[in-house]
């Protein structure tokens, strides 16, 4: 007992009870938080119903207006939709052709009818968008064929049991096509991938972040105080641009995606790291060790708002308020489109460019007014106690 009470008494070993402790409360409440609301959530996800045809398409637009769970666009042409579908602003389009009337009433015709449907987005939308589309396909098909056997009563007389079950023998009606654009290769793997990539960039500028502002910090008596500013960032950006290759080199081992992807995904990583480094440098200039709390629970935050798992449209409030500032969101995007096809690239990766420059003026105001507050204390050099 006298050992363990030693141990106990230990800085180092509270510290590390505390963070055993910290890291189950943070983990399980964001996870739960965050992907709890995913299904409760799903009628946020963007439904475009584009009809071209005015006669009986038009009534088919409204039923399916009424009946979708989903926020709805219908003022949109199928070029625009299209767009939208690809950078991910629509989750599904459901196009009415201008011949859909003209095939319905024809005889022996089947009326087109066409969903548009982008895999480069996470599972659960893919999935969902096609089991929505079967099931529309299925209920319109038995609502025309109930609407078959109406007229066969009416118009011959035929008792109405007989006329049901001579609808139900007429061929569907409905020409359905799934157009699944962007297609992700098989395997679980490629579906995680952009995530993964961008996560472990993000924990190695963590650990890298920790241990470079601490070195910064240690050699400005010797060096001067800019110059150890100027050197951390420096050696940041040389880590950036190698320790991503490492990482990119082993995935594609496994599941090649091409060179031009490849050398693509590299500048888009490096950039991610060297962003990801200056935004966790922001609390360990400002906190020291202690920044690794707030660094963990941003890490943690990052796996759901990068989006891959979770589109950021069905995030709750509170998470795809972060996306707008996670290095995370604006990697794994990327890579999605990168990977598997997909727009919105350079949007994304201005996105991290401008977190670079913004951590970088607030990592240069900490380290300025540290050392303004120590040198009103002291006349040697030092940083004010963390």
């Amino acid at each position: 007992m006298g050992i363990l009470r030693t141990f106990l008494k230990q800085k180092m070993v509270i510290g590390g009870i505390f963070m055993a402790v910290f890291y189950q409360i943070v983990f399980i409440v964001i996870y739960m938080g965050g992907y709890g609301a995913m299904t409760d959530n799903i009628g946020k996800l963007s439904v475009a119903i584009v009809n071209e045809d005015e006669q009986y398409g038009k009534d088919i637009a409204e039923s399916l207006a009424a009946q979708l769970p989903f926020r709805l666009v219908t003022d949109i042409d199928l070029g625009r939709a299209q767009e939208e579908l690809d950078n991910r602003d629509l989750h599904m389009i459901i196009h009415i052709p201008a011949e859909f009337s003209e095939k319905l009433a024809a005889q022996g015709e089947q009326a087109p009818l066409d969903f548009y449907i982008n895999q480069s987005n996470p599972a659960m939308v893919a999935s969902s968008m096609q089991q929505v589309a079967t099931q529309l396909t299925t209920a319109l098909n038995q609502q025309f064929a109930t609407q078959n056997a109406e007229r066969l009563f009416a118009e011959h007389n035929m008792p109405e049991e007989q006329a049901k079950a001579l609808a139900e023998g007429i061929a569907t009606k409905l020409a359905a096509e799934i157009d699944l654009t962007n297609p992700i290769p098989s395997g679980m793997q490629n579906q995680v991938a952009p995530m993964f990539l961008s996560m472990v960039s993000v924990v190695g500028a963590m650990i890298f972040a920790m241990m470079g502002t601490g070195v910064a910090k240690s050699l400005a008596p010797s060096l001067g105080k800019w110059k150890a500013f100027l050197g951390f960032h420096g050696v940041s950006a040389i880590v950036s641009v190698f320790a991503p290759a490492v990482g990119l080199l082993i995935a594609f081992a496994f599941q090649g995606y091409g060179v031009e992807t490849f050398f693509r995904m590299w500048g888009l990583h490096a950039l991610e790291m060297f962003a990801a480094i200056e935004f966790m440098g922001i609390f360990f200039f400002l906190l020291g060790q202690a920044g690794m709390l707030i660094s963990l629970f941003f890490i943690l935050v990052q796996s759901i708002t990068s989006g891959v798992l979770m589109p950021q449209a069905v995030m709750p409030d509170f998470y795809r308020y972060l996306s707008y500032i996670s290095v995370m969101f604006y990697s794994a995007q990327s890579d999605m489109s990168l990977m598997f096809g997909g727009g919105k690239t350079g949007e994304h990766i201005l996105g991290l460019v401008l977190m670079a420059v913004g951590a970088i003026l607030i990592n240069t105001l900490i380290y300025s007014r540290k050392k303004a507050k120590r040198q009103e204390a002291e006349p040697a050099f030092s940083f004010a106690a963390e």
